[in-house]
């Protein structure tokens, strides 16, 4: 738990974006592999907002080696590349 505690806030401070959620997580040959959702864009309504998905890797003491965005997409629709592109 501390590792992704860790990541959270390496991510934050990098980034000025705050997770909202760790949607899956791992250990690698590398180190660590964690997928978040976090908020981009409020707008109102909260169900327009844009949100994001992140890959981000850690080393094996779990320092911050890098990140990606995966997606972007509204918090109100379901996210096509997910859901079979429906």
């Amino acid at each position: 738990m501390e590792v992704l505690r860790e990541a959270r806030a390496q991510f934050a401070e990098l980034t000025g974006l705050s997770a909202e959620s760790v949607t899956s997580f791992e250990q690698t040959e590398d180190g660590w592999s964690l997928e978040i959702e976090v908020l981009e864009l409020a707008r109102v309504p909260d169900t327009m907002s844009l949100m994001a998905s992140y890959l981000v890797e850690l080393d094996p003491e779990g320092q911050l080696t890098g990140y990606r965005r995966l997606h972007r997409y509204e918090r109100g629709r379901a996210d096509a590349h997910r859901s079979g592109g429906r």
